[in-house]
Formats: structure tokens, C-alpha cells, sequence
């Protein structure tokens, strides 16, 4: 079963840049150090090119897993999102009931967020919350501190 994600563009380039300079730089870099520890001598008792094979096992390993991310990674048309209610790559204000403090949150992929940026994963619990809501509707959302209610006060994408 494949695990499709949805990026927007700007995510999706980044994925593949991190791709491309693990392939060129990070391969380039530990057959560099393999050469290096195999240049000291015995391969038997040599912990450096046991080090170097190991790293290399874990930038393959780490390159094979984003090669699959990115083979199912689909680009979101964010000129068919419904702005009429919370999707992903909606603009959400939202006002915390309890305190009246707003904030705005971009609802992205799980790859894509960034707290420091204002992006969501539309499957954290907040993202999970305000999917589907209208502006003036209310989200009540379970988190690990109890339940926030948060009244929706704006949409856009």
C-alpha cells in the first residue's frame, strides 16, 4: 500500500534538492572517507572503513525512503481548494475561546510543517480539529492539556 502525501510546490522542490545533494554530496562524501580508511591498511581490523561502510548503509537506507516519499508525493492545486471551509493549504485564523488570543495557521502535509513558519500538519490534533469547520464555527479539539475550543475567524488560501 502506498502512503501518499500531498506537498505544494515549494515542498515537493525542497524534498528533491534534499534527494539530489544526498546523492551527490552525501555519496561523494562517504566513498571519501571509505577510500580514506581503506588506504590505512587492513580492512579486517579497521574501525574507520567499518564506520564508513555503516554510514553509507544509512545514507542508502535514507535515500531509498525519501526516493518513495517523493515517488508518492502529489502536487496540491491550490485553484481547486474549497476556501469556503478548512482544507489543506488553508490560511486559518483561529481565536482561543478560553484566553482570546488569535493566531494564524497554514494547514499543510506532516512533512511540510513548521510551527516557527505558522504551518500545521493537517494531522496534528489542531489540523485534525479545524478540518471541515466554516468560519464562525466553533472546534473543540482533545490535547494532551485537556480540550481548546477555537472559534474560526477567517479563511483564505
Amino acid at each position: 500500500m502506498s502512503n501518499i502525501s500531498y506537498y505544494t510546490e515549494e515542498g515537493l522542490s525542497r524534498l528533491k534538492e534534499e534527494l539530489n545533494d544526498l546523492k551527490v554530496r552525501g555519496r561523494a562524501g562517504i566513498a571519501r572517507q571509505i577510500a580514506e580508511a581503506r588506504d590505512k591498511g587492513d580492512l579486517s581490523e579497521n574501525a574507520e572503513y567499518d564506520a564508513a561502510k555503516d554510514a553509507q548503509g544509512h545514507l542508502e537506507l535514507k535515500i531509498s525512503k525519501l526516493e518513495e516519499v517523493i515517488s508518492n508525493a502529489r502536487l496540491l492545486n491550490e485553484s481547486i481548494i474549497d476556501a469556503s471551509q478548512v482544507s489543506i493549504l488553508s490560511k486559518v485564523k483561529i481565536k482561543n475561546k478560553k484566553n482570546g488570543m488569535e493566531v494564524v495557521y497554514l494547514l499543510v502535509s506532516e512533512e511540510e510543517a513548521d510551527l516557527k513558519q505558522g504551518k500545521i500538519s493537517v494531522r496534528s490534533p489542531i489540523g485534525k480539529g479545524l478540518l471541515g469547520k466554516k468560519v464562525g464555527q466553533t472546534a473543540q479539539i482533545n490535547v494532551p492539556a485537556g480540550v481548546l475550543e477555537f472559534e474560526i475567524i477567517q479563511i483564505s488560501r
